[in-house]
């Protein structure tokens, strides 16, 4: 598991796209960590390594899904509102976990027992100073 320091909401982004760079379609990224964290601003980044514009980029809090195309399509779920994992396979999010695109998952746990066994976690917690710490089960290098 890799662990990193973001200094600043620059160095989140920054991260996220070079995570990116590494995934393949077909990818599900689950992410956890409290309320502003730093999920959606590691999205953004995230999203720019597939040119899709980071200001296009937004938590669909009430909506569920927010889809973004770009060299491959970004498939963003916030689940902090969904009721339970019966409401999620009720509306067929789950048939996204098999799309070739990459699929970012924020509040996860809230469908732990749909998850893909093979599904990357991404950590993220507030550190001193403004700082995040991101732990992410997925080896991959920046360059």
């Amino acid at each position: 598991m890799g662990k990193y320091i973001a200094h600043s909401e620059a160095e989140t982004l920054a991260l996220g796209n070079c995570f990116g760079r590494s995934l393949s379609g077909g990818s599900v990224v689950c992410f956890f960590g409290d309320l502003a964290a730093g999920k959606t601003t590691f999205i953004k980044g995230l999203a720019t390594a597939f040119d899709i514009d980071s200001n296009q980029v937004a938590s669909p809090t009430f909506a569920h899904l927010n889809i973004y195309q770009g060299s491959k399509t970004v498939y963003h779920f916030d689940l902090y509102r969904l009721r339970d994992a019966d409401e999620f396979l009720s509306m067929g999010f789950d048939e996204y976990f098999f799309a070739d695109g990459v699929c970012c998952v924020e509040w996860s746990e809230r469908i732990a027992q749909l998850l893909p066994p093979d599904c990357i976690r991404v950590n993220l917690s507030h550190g001193p100073n403004n700082s995040r710490h991101i732990a992410i089960d997925h080896d991959f290098i920046c360059f």
